[in-house]
């Protein structure tokens, strides 16, 4: 095999973040008493966290703090009466619970078991473990890297650091990172100069000057690239 080791993101990459994240703001919203709070406020919240999660990226905030923020920005906008700290705690417990695999990633994992395999995402340590831990890819992974416990969230290369110590990689030519976010995981891997495999199913165009070393649209496609003799 060419790589021999894979560093797979997670939210949509291997678990639908989009489902999991519509049911979680459900039964959050549900749990404070606004049975159509997600319906009603679901696409001003999601805007608002795709700026916060931009901002991690770039070091402006940090993950504790964009946590309850995102909630804090939708409740005052709306006016609505909520404590956003034990709103976030709500929902962070209801996401830990949401597992939805995307398409082709139970019978890529277990088509790579001559490879090493292990997980690097952003996000909250007790969520992503619960998560992957409840879900069919469980006994996958040799060990997962999540932002929160590293203290350093992709793109930056601390967090490839803190990967690649603890899984004693010594050799960057023989680690390939699959992701589905151009300005975290390809940037991130482009930045600590090992190759990357973009996931993208929905086609987006690439107009950031991004440029991954491979390019799929569907989970499977990286059997052949893994398994193949050039770049």
């Amino acid at each position: 095999m060419k790589y021999e080791i894979i560093l797979f993101d997670v939210d949509d990459t291997l678990l639908d973040f989009g489902i999991s994240e519509k049911k979680a703001l459900h039964e959050a919203f549900l749990e404070f008493g606004l049975p159509r709070g997600a319906e009603d406020y679901a696409g001003c919240y999601q805007e608002i966290s795709e700026v916060l999660w931009r901002d991690l990226e770039q070091g402006l905030i940090d993950l504790t703090n964009l946590g309850v923020e995102r909630f804090k920005r939708l409740f005052l906008k709306h006016g609505l009466d909520i404590d956003a700290d034990a709103f976030s705690r709500a929902y962070l417990e209801h996401l830990g619970k949401e597992i939805h695999l995307v398409p082709g990633a139970l019978e890529v994992c277990g088509k790579l078991g001559g490879c090493r395999l292990a997980i690097i995402t952003n996000g909250f340590t007790k969520v992503q473990t619960a998560r992957i831990g409840g879900s069919p890819l469980c006994n996958t992974f040799e060990t997962l890297i999540v932002s929160q416990e590293a203290g350093f969230q992709k793109p930056d290369r601390e967090i490839f650091d803190y990967a690649f110590s603890k899984l004693k990689i010594t050799d960057k030519s023989k680690a390939l990172i699959v992701g589905d976010s151009l300005t975290s995981d390809i940037q991130g891997g482009l930045n600590y100069g090992m190759d990357t495999c973009w996931y993208n199913p929905h086609q987006k165009d690439n107009n950031l000057g991004i440029k991954p070393t491979y390019e799929i649209r569907t989970l499977t496609d990286l059997l052949e690239i893994v398994g193949s003799k050039e770049v």
